[in-house]
């Protein structure tokens, strides 16, 4: 179903194609035919942060910003679903156009800057969701004109409105569109940033009877000694997990493409590579007991168990979506189960 709309989508701008993508989804939802665009996989149940995830195939923030379309991405199979991000106020984001396709080398590039309607509006779409199906995240950014060093203070807003809602709940301080935003992984200020979050966390968790775990999303462009010091203050800090990673800003494997010199984060098959890279350096950099996600050039099952033999837990997609369509949601369960039930061959190698 989905090749068949495929070529209308990608014949319309990139960020009208989302837009005019999406409503069709919903309204596949609303009238029950949603089963036409995706073959739903039978339960694979992983325990991550606490959690029983009815399958480890996530969608990554940033296709339902405001959380307008949850249950209608949850009937598509996926195990959890992450929104956002989210900032305390409502921002337009960066001037269009700011979304670009690659087809060649199954990529995008954007510059969308956090674009969304504000925590009080999402919480209000959350509030109306049936959620029925999967687990839900929710991704938290700071506004565009709050400098670092107020920043904590756009984290604790979002935090504590939409601690309630969440089943776990992401900081994205990993964005290369905000300009600075990336600042807050250097050792100290990730130190100070996530140790305040933390402390409310914990807050919030006594305050509601549950605590909500709190994920921390990084970049792939980071050197190997930030990967370690982030590994370090992480585990320090205990948080319940990390997202490893977000786009890139890095154009050496697009070099020469149509829209390879735009400004943005490269995503799709060329981030596989290094978001890849990352993943295994972090989990070796981090305590056995911190789950990592693994995101970043997933377009195949294949891809998705590279991921997991890397070291993740669960494993995300966004822009592999835009390329293969739902049916990539159980082909990468599918695998994964695959390799679940395969006799052992040992340990994976991990990158030193």
């Amino acid at each position: 179903m989905y090749s068949l709309a495929r070529p209308f989508l990608f014949g319309l701008d990139p960020e009208r194609a989302h837009g005019a993508g999406l409503r069709a989804l919903e309204v596949a939802y609303r009238t029950g035919t949603i089963g036409l665009l995706a073959k739903t996989a039978e339960p694979l149940p992983t325990r991550a942060f606490g959690l029983t995830f009815p399958n480890p195939v996530g969608l990554a923030a940033g296709l339902d910003k405001n959380g307008e379309h949850i249950d209608a991405l949850f009937a598509l199979g996926f195990g959890f679903v992450e929104i956002g991000t989210v900032t305390p106020r409502p921002q337009a984001g960066n001037p269009k156009p700011r979304l670009f396709r690659l087809p060649e080398q199954q990529a995008l590039i954007n510059r969308m800057g956090f674009n969304n309607a504000g925590v009080e509006k999402l919480v209000r779409n959350v509030k109306r969701a049936r959620r029925r199906g999967g687990l839900l995240g929710i991704n938290i950014g700071k506004n565009k004109d709050t400098p670092n060093e107020a920043a904590e203070n756009d984290y604790l807003y979002c935090l504590e409105r939409v601690y309630p809602l969440a089943d776990y709940i992401t900081v994205n301080i990993s964005s290369p569109n905000t300009a600075g935003l990336r600042e807050l992984q250097e050792e100290q200020a990730l130190r100070r940033l996530i140790g305040t979050l933390r402390e409310a966390q914990e807050r919030y968790g006594a305050r509601h009877g549950r605590r909500v775990p709190m994920l921390v999303k990084i970049a792939p462009d980071l050197s190997d000694n930030d990967i370690d010091a982030a590994g370090r203050v992480l585990g320090d800090l205990q948080v319940d997990g990390v997202i490893a990673t977000n786009t890139t800003t890095s154009r050496l494997w697009v070099e020469g493409a149509r829209h390879a010199d735009e400004a943005g984060g490269l995503s799709g098959a060329p981030l596989m590579g290094p978001s890849t890279t990352v993943l295994r350096r972090l989990r070796t950099r981090l305590p056995e007991h911190i789950p990592v996600i693994g995101v970043g050039g997933i377009l195949s099952g294949a891809d998705a168990v590279t991921k997991v033999a890397a070291g993740a837990t669960l494993v995300q997609c966004y822009t592999g979506l835009i390329y293969r369509g739902p049916q990539l949601v159980y082909e990468c369960i599918e695998a994964i189960r695959r390799r679940r039930h395969a006799p052992s061959r040992g340990p994976v190698p991990i990158d030193a």
